[in-house]
């Protein structure tokens, strides 16, 4: 589905991200792993290499700016263009109501999954315009980004966010060809996932009970989303905000 793309992965080092690059990869992309664990994403992207694919890591924090515009950099001088991207870095933390979370806590989750995605959508639609051919990207959301989840509410304020910057950037590039989808990610058991229910076992339940499946997804569920919206086959969805939640948005 992605034979000849060239693709950047955020938050590539470990559960969605980590498998979207995979998968990518498998699917004929060349990919550009970004993360803040420059020995966590080397293991990613050998893996992706030694399987037969192409893969360049690109260590970095998305909060930088200089970060992401290195990252893209790299995608166009080592493969000549970039035609999508998984904005995907994302934190977050559970437990705390709205008057005890720290400053600190909204800050870093601000800075993460907004000003993130913010700094990515900057460097790479301009690498996409220059290259002539358009390209899609695909912003990790969640459905705390259309429904308050009972997660922080920086978290769901941040993700609401996400889905209304997917919106502005597909209205104000879509006749130049370039595409912005949005994922609603359901409960996911990824390495953070895994850290929040270690901290608030509590929490399990909740987080699968309003699923129609009653389960959380794999990381590989996830990135098949995300493959078809960085295909070629999704060529006239854009602005969309796609659930991938087990139907949790159904109900």
């Amino acid at each position: 589905m992605l034979n000849g793309k060239v693709l950047l992965v955020t938050g590539a080092s470990s559960g969605i991200g980590a498998e979207a690059a995979r998968l990518f990869a498998a699917e004929g992309a060349a990919v550009v792993l970004m993360a803040r664990r420059a020995d966590a994403l080397e293991v990613v992207a050998k893996e992706i290499t030694a399987a037969g694919g192409r893969a360049v890591p690109a260590p970095g924090d998305v909060v930088r700016p200089d970060d992401v515009r290195r990252a893209v950099g790299i995608a166009v001088e080592t493969y000549g263009r970039l035609d999508g991207a998984l904005n995907n870095a994302g934190w977050a933390t559970s437990g705390t109501l709205l008057h005890e979370t720290p400053d600190t806590v909204f800050d870093r989750i601000i800075d993460i999954n907004l000003r993130g995605v913010w700094n990515c959508l900057k460097y790479e639609v301009p690498a996409m315009l220059e290259s002539g051919d358009g390209g899609s990207i695909v912003n990790t959301a969640s459905v705390a980004g259309v429904r308050a989840t009972g997660t922080v509410s920086p978290y769901i304020a941040a993700k609401h966010a996400v889905v209304g910057l997917t919106r502005a950037a597909a209205d104000e590039y879509g006749q130049r060809g370039v595409r912005v989808n949005t994922l609603v990610v359901g409960s996911t058991r990824t390495e953070l996932m895994d850290q929040v229910l270690t901290d608030h076992p509590e929490l399990a339940d909740p987080f699968v009970a309003r699923s129609i499946q009653r389960r959380m997804a794999t990381p590989a569920e996830i990135a098949e989303a995300a493959v078809w919206l960085c295909s070629d086959r999704s060529s006239f969805v854009t602005g969309a905000a796609m659930a991938v939640d087990g139907g949790w948005t159904a109900r």
